[in-house]
């Protein structure tokens, strides 16, 4: 099963996410399969904090990738359809 995830990267006290597409047997800092945007919880606006490539966000859930809880309700806020 492929899953779209985020993986955590930056540096001590200031985590940044990569949004990216893993088989679900994959460790959370494990090869992706591809990457499709980041996350920075530190900015204001879910704009600012959420750059995504939409076209492959739906590309991969058409091709069936389940999203975990958290990229969900990113992709939600983001008005990207499911």
């Amino acid at each position: 099963m492929v899953k779209i995830r985020l993986t955590r990267v930056g540096r001590q006290n200031r985590p940044l996410w990569r949004i990216g597409v893993f088989d679900s047997k994959t460790r959370r800092d494990g090869r992706p399969i591809e990457y499709l945007g980041f996350y920075d919880p530190k900015k204001e606006k879910i704009e600012d904090k959420v750059q995504i490539n939409r076209e492959r966000v739906q590309h991969w859930l058409s091709k069936g990738a389940q999203p975990t809880p958290t990229i969900a309700s990113m992709i939600k806020q983001l008005g990207i359809a499911r």
